[in-house]
């Protein structure tokens, strides 16, 4: 049986966010707004100390598709034919925007997620695996914006969509291969580890173009695939392991800032 998943190498990591970068052009994700991050794939920055004795780290973060999910199992959407958040043959944690019916339970139940962030949540973090699209909230107001960077020379947002004879990115129907339409208000969403490229043979949108190929990904249950060989042979960590999700995103080596 096949079982998709991740391996993150942070001695290879360099935090230059390509990952992030990545994520935001393939999922159309929306504006960062109130000191949260709303990206599905992000990174998390670390500065402690005082100077001239700080140490810096950089932590991807993503959904961890946990094989024992327990957003997955609290989510209260009527299966048609499956729930709302629900998991694919091959190991993936999928939703389903158009069953989702808002409650927010799988938000609560990942020990990954919090329904408020910044920097009094979460120890200061401010990314949460699962986030919600409120309906009192433009996901994406850039593109309403008159303000130009350069007035006269660059085109605002608004000026950009206007020409463009498109709608807010947030407001169209976007799909992601066979997927339903990615965003809208009153619903939750999270990484998919882009399913859509995926069931088409590609690897997902951050995995791609990591500069330094630091992430691995493939079929954990198949002996000859690269993320098996590394995950036998190197000694792995996981996320918040003692909550018994067992996640599907392994971390191996250590981050070691750059000059």
């Amino acid at each position: 049986m096949t079982r998709l998943g991740m391996v993150i190498d942070l001695s290879k990591c360099v935090g230059c966010g390509a990952c992030a970068m990545a994520c935001k052009a393939e999922n159309n994700t929306r504006t960062r707004s109130e000191d949260q991050s709303f990206n599905w794939g992000d990174f998390l920055i670390r500065t402690e100390g005082k100077f001239p004795n700080v140490t810096h780290s950089v932590m991807p973060v993503m959904c961890n598709h946990c094989t024992d999910a327990p957003c997955v199992e609290v989510c209260k959407a009527k299966p048609n034919p499956h729930k709302a958040m629900y998991k694919t043959p091959e190991g993936i944690t999928m939703h389903d925007p158009a069953l989702c019916i808002g409650c927010q339970a799988c938000q609560e139940a990942c020990p990954y997620s919090s329904e408020k962030l910044g920097m009094s949540n979460l120890d200061g973090r401010s990314y949460s695996v699962i986030s919600f699209n409120y309906d009192d909230e433009k996901t994406q107001p850039q593109w309403a914006d008159t303000t130009a960077l350069i007035p006269g020379c660059t085109a605002s947002g608004a000026e950009t969509a206007k020409l463009a004879g498109a709608p807010v990115p947030a407001m169209t129907q976007w799909k992601g291969g066979d997927l339903q339409p990615i965003r809208r208000d009153g619903v939750v969403e999270k990484c998919t580890f882009c399913y859509h490229r995926t069931l088409n043979g590609l690897q997902p949108a951050c995995v791609e173009v990591c500069p330094t190929q630091a992430r691995i990904f493939g079929d954990q249950e198949d002996p000859k695939s690269q993320i098996a060989q590394i995950l036998k042979k190197e000694k792995s960590f996981r996320l918040l392991e003692n909550k018994g999700t067992k996640p599907n995103v392994h971390y191996i080596g250590k981050y070691s800032p750059r000059a």
